[in-house]
């Protein structure tokens, strides 16, 4: 007995050192409600950090009633909030959604009722200092890499929260919040319509699948044989329709880019129909299962977008440009939004969009974790091995030390260096599928577009070297860019290469809408004329921007360049005319120029291409030295464990052994060849001499 009594004692003892205790401030904000953190409270470790918001929230269970959670996926959102690093912005805002009943924490989807309480929280927590009236905070939000200007009323100094402001679906009033949202458009996608339309079919129904804020498939509530005023309690119940709904906005998310959604929150249905008036729409939003008990704030700046823009299922009768009011009815009200909308009537673009919400602090104080969410004893942020033992040592128990844990322990996540619907993240994807079965985990994609590669990179190559964050690496963004200028990461030392997945020649391609017949009309054209077209690049020091350089070396011709974040914007664009070349992967042009949305010229790399068999090379029509072969491969962080890399290179190269997977990859341009990782890294050595010699012969800079 006495034994017995020592164990459960010293059981005691390890699980108290297993808690974790740390600052919090419970917030509502717009009608959401949760915890808000500082980056600083929580631990540098993904894994760990996600525990700690399971633990916060309690989502283990339905009711959540051992965290701060309210059995609702409003009431299990959390806020992490940190001083920005992006140039003009002052703080960075990553959401994670909760779950419930569920422990788990996806930080790809956003919260713009979350978004209200960031710029109170960040200058009650001095990350901004407030100012005489009122305080404009520049907030990035990290999940869709966009901008939004929020401002709160300051008088004296310090954020107020008493006001009389009410919004629906909150009792009470309190101080408004505007919240400006300046580039949300196609910030998850690439496109404010990702699939280069604005109506699509869909299992029989029109559609429009939009990113505006939130990436969006809207139904007419009439094709659906619904009024469009039906309670949520009444869509919930017919299951029929769920399941329909369901069955398009995963064929739509397969549309956008985004791959298999079935496991995803994003896109979100929305079901539309007709508002009180002229500038008034009617609006069922799902999360994406579940009909929304009232509207989040993006998917109202999703539908308002919708239905300013002329074109779409839900678009108003008189499409305007300027300055619109638009009011999103939902089940428990309305909320206002103020779209701002330019351009011809043709090339109508919004500009930004803004709405008012409201936030309250409910308290302040410490929040205290328990145990049993940690998958590893803890002191604070780190591991209490060393104190277990003595712990039991004091107790008379033997206790063997525990197994080292076998790879991978939890979601492993694949970093891609640009936006989805490109040709990166389709391979990603298409591996992603295979490789999480192989290895017996979850794999999901992180879109991280911009800065050329290089947000991606220094992510990936400060990550914890665990081998349960990789990245989709190519060769933009571990050897051209990194020739071309100075980065912060470094595509050798930072990482750990694990393997080769193949090969794509760049295409060169005209927008279907100039009219350009082939390279040597083209060439003719520009000396003619110079700058009469513009490139699109998927950003300086890619692919795209340096065989477009060497084309204008080669050929002698001017062409103005227009740099984007990622392939897949570049590519849009391109399509609807806005610039009128681009030299893409083939893997990623092939779908467009089978549709007949591009005009295909030219390969520029040293054979023609099964897949265009009539597409001659540069050198054929006269233009020489241009010869760009894009690579792909996947990297860990530098120090990943050598077993671990050797277990992911093996499972990577199994997938690549795939007949299905080299159909798939192949069927788009590309041609698969594994590697060891050895002689991956080999290969990225050599394509960096490479390219810094081609920036020195062709004078090319990253401005």
């Amino acid at each position: 007995m006495i034994q017995q009594f020592s164990r459960i004692k010293c059981l005691a003892i390890i699980a108290a050192m297993n808690s974790m205790t740390l600052p919090c401030v419970l917030m509502r904000a717009g009608t959401s409600r949760g915890p808000f953190f500082l980056r600083d409270w929580l631990p540098a470790d993904e894994a760990r950090r996600d525990e700690v918001l399971i633990g916060a929230i309690g989502a283990s269970d339905l009711l959540q009633v051992d965290g701060v959670g309210g059995g609702s996926t409003l009431t299990s959102k959390v806020a992490i909030v940190s001083r920005s690093n992006e140039p003009g912005c002052d703080v960075d805002y990553l959401f994670a959604q909760v779950g419930v009943g569920t422990n788990s924490v996806d930080t790809r989807p956003n919260c713009g009722n979350m978004l209200s309480g960031v710029a109170p929280f960040a200058i009650e927590q001095g990350l901004v200092a407030a100012q005489a009236g009122e305080t404009t905070v520049r907030v990035f939000n990290v999940n869709t890499k966009s901008r939004i200007d929020v401002t709160v009323l300051t008088p004296g100094g310090r954020v107020v929260y008493e006001g009389s402001t009410g919004i629906d679906g909150v009792a009470g009033t309190a101080a408004p919040i505007r919240l400006n949202f300046l580039d949300a458009w196609g910030a998850v996608t690439g496109s404010v319509f990702p699939t280069g339309q604005r109506i699509d079919v869909i299992d029989g129904l029109q559609v429009t699948c939009i990113d505006a804020a939130m990436p969006l498939v809207i139904l007419r509530a009439a094709d659906l044989g619904l009024s469009g005023r039906e309670s949520p309690a009444d869509l919930d119940a017919d299951r029929a329709l769920l399941a329909r709904i369901e069955a398009v906005r995963c064929i739509a998310g397969e549309r956008m880019g985004l791959g298999d959604v079935r496991h995803s929150v994003v896109p979100k249905p929305v079901i539309a129909s007709a508002g009180d008036d002229g500038d008034s729409i009617t609006s069922r939003y799902f999360t994406p299962r579940r009909c929304h008990a009232s509207h989040a704030v993006t998917g109202a700046i999703g539908v308002a977008a919708a239905f300013a823009l002329p074109g779409t299922v839900a678009s108003s009768a008189a499409c305007r440009t300027g300055t619109r009011p638009v009011a999103v009815l939902h089940p428990q009200g309305r909320i206002d939004v103020e779209v701002v909308l330019a351009g011809p009537a043709g090339d109508t673009r919004i500009e930004r969009a803004a709405l008012v919400r409201t936030a309250r602090k409910i308290l302040q104080g410490e929040l205290h974790i328990p145990a049993y969410v940690f998958s590893t004893p803890t002191d604070g942020d780190k591991p209490m091995k060393h104190l277990i033992a003595p712990a039991l040592a004091a107790a008379s128990l033997a206790v063997a030390a525990p197994a080292a844990l076998a790879f991978p322990t939890k979601t492993i996540t694949i970093v891609v260096p640009t936006a989805a619907g490109g040709g990166n993240d389709a391979m990603a994807r298409t591996i992603a599928q295979k490789l999480g079965p192989l290895l017996g985990q979850t794999i999901i994609v992180d879109n991280r577009a911009g800065a050329n590669g290089s947000i991606a990179s220094e992510f990936v190559a400060r990550a914890t070297p665990d081998g349960h964050t990789l990245m989709l690496g190519y060769i933009a963004t571990h050897a051209m860019n990194p020739a071309l200028q100075k980065l912060r990461y470094d595509p050798v030392a930072d990482f750990e290469p694990i393997g080769l997945v193949g090969y794509s020649p760049t295409l060169m391609v005209a927008s279907g809408k100039a009219p350009i017949k082939d390279v040597k009309d083209l060439v003719a054209q520009l000396k003619a004329k110079p700058d009469l077209y513009a490139y699109a690049s998927a950003g300086n020091g890619t692919a795209p921007h340096y065989a477009a350089e060497l084309f204008k070396l080669s050929a002698g011709v001017e062409m103005l360049g227009v740099p984007y974040k990622g392939a897949a914007p570049a590519v849009s664009d391109t399509i609807g005319g806005q610039t009128q070349v681009m030299f893409p992967s083939l893997f990623t042009a092939v779908p467009h120029v089978k549709a007949g949305k591009l005009k295909a010229l030219a390969i520029a790399g040293p054979k023609r291409s099964p897949l265009l068999p009539d597409v001659p090379t540069l050198k054929e029509v006269g233009v020489e030295g241009v010869e760009v072969q894009q690579w792909y491969g996947f990297f860990a962080p530098a120090k990943t464990p050598k077993a671990i890399v050797e277990q992911l290179n093996k499972a990577l190269n199994q997938v690549l052994n795939d007949k299905e997977i080299i159909k798939r990859i192949e069927d788009h341009g590309a041609d698969v060849e594994a590697s060891t990782p050895e002689q991956f890294g080999a290969l990225v050595k050599s394509e960096l001499v490479r390219w810094k010699a081609v920036v020195q012969r062709a004078k090319l800079t990253a401005d």
